[in-house]
């Protein structure tokens, strides 16, 4: 039990054995053994390498309850296994958390997720994505205005989003998978608000038209649709923007980025998807933001990131219940139980040193 979970916790820190054996002051072979089971680390070592990898000691000790299931990574060809490891080392741990966490409530404090009726059984094209799209946002009474919380409004239907604190997040474009039956949906921290978004739609995409697709439908091109179009939805598009157009202006792009949490150039996507403005035009476009380089980073203010405030949330209704004490709470948090009290009581952040 302790191995697994030293070796999960080196792995999501991205700490090498020797760098691990390092800051803790044994051998490489030993931190090895720990990994295997093969030795037993003092409560002394278990100390250090909790120090070592952001842990409280609690952790090692909790048995191994979960699997992530169908992980699906969105990620470049060049990305290192090494930094797959590490993603799926930290998303498990989380996903392990949330699962105790809900099995300490008596009833679900969250509604189990389920696709709302009149999904077609076959989609066999763009209109009936754009459909489906519209009909996901009825169901869930969002009309067509701007979606001002993304991950709020997954979760709050039984999505669970994680956010991961990742260094190089140029190299990583989201992870799917599911937990305990629960869908998961991973976004990096330190995303732009509107990549962020665009990856949570793109699953959720993938929640609502798997198995469904007409053959020869590319399912990633239409889960790509499909996002823009829950995003976006056509008919703000065209009340924004006119039925057709000869010209364009980029603020006129920037603008319905910080409305609707979509990039600039998804904007531009859903004007041509449209049919405001023709190929040729589109086109140039297409080569305009290429020329200036906004294909990798857009003009003007980013769209801010969002987060996940649920799971803390839960875990103070919890404390407040009498379901958790003050040191699973900690526990669940992953914080010292000093800086809990801490912010349990609203101090500053600064008055409680995490140890």
């Amino acid at each position: 039990m302790i191995g697994e979970r030293l070796l999960r916790a080196r792995k999501a820190a991205g700490l090498s054995l020797r760098a691990l054996a390092e800051q803790v002051g044994v051998s490489q072979t030993a931190i090895n053994k720990y990994e295997k089971g093969e030795l037993t680390p003092s409560s002394g070592q278990l100390l250090k390498l909790a120090k070592a990898l952001g842990v409280r000691t609690e952790y090692f000790l909790r048995p191994t309850t979960l699997q992530l299931e169908g992980v699906e990574y969105r990620k470049r060809s060049s990305t290192p296994q090494k930094f797959l490891d590490q993603i799926a080392a930290d998303v498990t741990d989380q996903a392990e958390r949330w699962i105790e966490l809900l099995g300490l409530y008596p009833q679900p404090p969250i509604p189990k997720f389920t696709l709302p009726d009149g999904l077609p059984q076959e989609v066999a094209g763009d209109a009936q994505i754009e459909a489906v799209a519209e009909l996901i946002r009825d169901k869930w009474a969002l009309g067509s205005n701007p979606i001002p919380d993304l991950i709020d409004t997954l979760e709050s239907r039984g999505v669970m989003v994680l956010v991961t604190a990742i260094e190089d997040c140029a190299k990583f474009d989201g992870l799917a998978a599911s937990a305990d039956g629960m869908p998961v949906i991973v976004v990096a921290k330190e995303w732009p608000g509107d990549r962020q978004r665009f990856t949570l739609a793109h699953e959720l995409g993938h929640l609502v038209l798997h198995g469904r697709l007409a053959a020869g439908l590319d399912e990633e091109k239409a889960c790509n649709h499909f996002a823009g179009a829950f995003l976006l939805p056509r008919q703000e598009v065209i009340k924004q923007i006119g039925q057709h157009r000869n010209a364009l202006e980029a603020r006129e792009l920037y603008m319905l980025k910080q409305e609707f949490g979509i990039s600039m150039l998804g904007a531009l996507f859903r004007i041509k998807q449209a049919g405001i403005i023709s190929e040729t035009m589109s086109k140039n476009w297409f080569m305009e933001f290429s020329k200036r380089g906004w294909r990798k980073t857009e003009p003007g203010d980013p769209y801010r990131p969002e987060d996940t405030y649920l799971f803390e949330g839960l875990v103070y209704r919890a404390l407040a219940e009498g379901y958790i004490g003050d040191s699973k709470a900690a526990e669940l948090l992953k914080i010292s139980l000093m800086r809990f009290k801490s912010d349990r009581q609203l101090e500053s952040a600064h008055a409680a040193t995490d140890q």
